[in-house]
């Protein structure tokens, strides 16, 4: 017996399709919360005050000028050395300074979580042949006019079709879905009205020359694989360098420290030449002049120890500011104090065996061997690019049929009915010139990376041989200034005893106890250039200097907050309740502004919304 659709009322059909289309442009408004799809709203751009971006603001200073009534009085050397006197003191030697620079170092931080974000990126190209879910459901209702009755007029299909897609790294595509569809005509020669229809069907598609294989299909995972690599490169590149800055900025605190003790003993050696000429005076056996040479040269001595406090502030600040401890911010008045002294030794250095290390161990020719070797992938990959595209596509099916749908579905279990089909699809370009662009691109930047390598193993070699040379130079700087400090003493005390018998003056004193002071500092300054140039010789070679080793490991990757969830535009979903939902109760907790961080450990945590109760059957 044939069955025929009823038609439906035109009234009917109208509004229905008017219900449509309200709720097909009413969706849209819903998303964007209300506001008009087609004009720009303001929530659409985040934005600031315009003032914070174009207005610059003018400071005088005035408010902390010294009123004129109350002029500064002359510092004196109690009042210029006080911060570094009379505040806490802290004691580091420099493998302390080490290990704080790289437990809490801020750049190091930074730099540490490049190799997490790059390790991403191949999780995200490996991501590219996983499974894929895929479902498509129609519903469709044609009404036609026919100019025979052999067509349907009105036709209603109902039809879902889930279904596999797996992607192959070798290039292929395979599908396998199961299309089911209910089919109702008023067709009076149709023999099975409803109609059901269920199809088991594989599909493969494979490209034959553009894509195909294994190697342009994991193109992209070595390229993120080699960048990775690249920023571990970097990160341990990164982790040579601040290193070797908390050795540099702790040998350069030892130096001003030194400097700051040379003319606090500058200034009591010329205060008791002030007193040694006060009493000569006294005794008549100098003129008053003397008194006035040694005031002006207390005078003098004074302004180098305000220089070398403010030196030695600076320093310290800057070595707070690379160890980055808890307990020494930079704003903190502690006082750091060098426990490690400098150990000056002489090294005969054989410089092809540093060169051939430097040249084996520097993370910037293995950055650059890491990216030569991508460049050498990408012209490959650009090569096949360039080829024609040509796929093959076979499909295989197992049909069923029937006017119910378990009929159907037995139809297709007894795989009575099936069919096939092969097919080849070719595009060639005309020209493709744009392809061979990118072939002599990809060649060009390889060859420019080789001139790079070159100009960058140049550059190490000179950065080696300098720093081999700024060693032997330091070690007889270091002999020089020590000779000068032992010459100058000699040299003040024969002053002192010259003035002390009346045949010098204090301006002969005090000069040689200046020549004295510039001997020491030239020896601070040569201890330190010379502990320096070891540190740049061992990060000119690609390593610390010392005798500890150093492993490091990316920081980790975050798993918080990887939870699946709505975006937050479409929020609403969760908040809207569905038929037959209850509403929600108004809340009775206390409001908070901050999440509690110390919760009850009995207390169970509220859901965040109303579960919905379950359906009725």
């Amino acid at each position: 017996m044939n069955h025929t659709t009823t038609p439906t009322p035109r009234p009917i059909r109208t509004a229905r399709a008017l219900l449509a289309l309200a709720a097909l442009t009413s969706a849209p408004l819903l998303i964007s919360c209300g506001g008009n799809p087609l004009s720009a709203v303001e929530d659409d751009y985040a934005r600031i005050a315009p003032e914070r971006l174009r207005q610059i603001t003018a400071r005088t200073f005035d408010d902390q000028r010294r009123a004129a009534d109350s002029p500064a009085a002359a510092p004196t050397p109690d009042q210029a050395r006080a911060r570094l006197e009379t505040a806490e003191k802290m004691t580091l030697s420099i493998e302390d300074c080490r290990a704080s620079a790289l437990a809490s170092n801020l750049d190091l931080k930074i730099a540490m979580m490049d190799p997490t974000i790059a390790r991403e990126n191949i999780s995200r190209e490996e991501a590219r042949f996983e499974s894929l879910f895929t479902t498509r459901a129609i519903w469709q209702e044609n009404d036609s006019p026919t100019a025979s009755d052999l067509d349907s007029s009105q036709f209603r299909n109902k039809s879902i079709e889930p279904g596999v897609r797996i992607p192959l790294r070798t290039g292929e595509t395979v599908e396998v879905s199961l299309p089911v569809s209910r089919t109702e005509t008023n067709n009076s020669f149709s023999t099975l009205n409803p109609s059901y229809t269920s199809d088991l069907q594989f599909s493969l598609s494979q490209p034959l020359l553009r894509g195909a294989g294994r190697r342009a299909n994991t193109y992209s995972i070595k390229i993120a694989s080699l960048n990775a690599q690249a920023a571990e490169a970097s990160t341990k590149l990164e982790a040579i360098r601040q290193l070797a800055a908390v050795d540099r900025a702790y040998w350069r605190l030892f130096r001003v420290r030194r400097e700051l003790e040379v003319a606090q003993q500058q200034y009591e050696l010329a205060v008791a030449q002030l007193e040694r000429a006060q009493r000569r005076v006294n005794a008549g056996g100098a003129p008053e002049i003397e008194v006035v040479r040694a005031q002006a040269g207390v005078a003098d001595r004074l302004e180098a120890i305000i220089v070398a406090a403010s030196s030695a502030l600076t320093q310290q600040r800057e070595l707070k500011r690379i160890i980055n401890r808890a307990d020494l911010p930079v704003d903190a008045d502690t006082q750091l104090v060098t426990a490690t002294p400098p150990d000056p030794a002489e090294f005969v250095f054989d410089a092809p065996t540093l060169i051939d290390s430097a040249l084996r161990d520097r993370m910037e020719m293995l950055d650059l061997e890491l990216r030569l070797a991508a460049d050498a992938l990408t012209v490959d990959f650009n090569r096949s690019q360039a080829l024609p595209l040509v796929t093959m596509d076979y499909t295989y099916r197992v049909n069923g049929l029937g006017g119910t749908a378990n009929k159907s579905f037995r139809t297709l279990r007894d795989n009575r009915f099936e069919d096939w089909s092969v097919g080849l699809t070719a595009q060639v370009p005309i020209g493709n010139e744009e392809a061979r662009s990118r072939i002599r691109q990809s060649i060009l930047q390889r060859l420019q990376r080789l001139s790079t390598k070159d100009a960058r193993e140049q550059s190490i070699r000179r950065e080696v041989l300098d720093a081999i040379d700024t060693i032997n130079s330091g070690w007889q700087r270091v002999l020089a200034s020590r000779q000068s400090v032992i010459l100058n003493t000699r040299a003040f005390q024969a002053e002192q005893r010259q003035f002390d018998v009346g045949n010098s003056t204090s301006t002969n004193v005090l000069d040689a106890a200046a020549r004295l002071a510039e001997a020491q500092v030239a020896e601070a300054r040569a201890l330190t250039d010379y502990q320096v140039a070891q540190v740049d010789l061992a990060f000119a070679t690609g390593t610390l200097l010392g005798a500890g080793k150093v492993d490091w490991a990316p920081a980790p990757t975050p798993t918080q907050g990887l939870d699946s969830k709505l975006p937050e535009w479409l929020d609403w979903v969760n908040r809207v309740p569905g038929p037959g939902d209850p509403e929600p109760a108004p809340s009775t907790a206390p409001s908070s502004t901050e999440p509690s961080t110390n919760p009850s450990p009995n207390s169970t945590p509220a859901p965040e919304s109303p579960t919905p109760p379950p359906p009725a059957k």
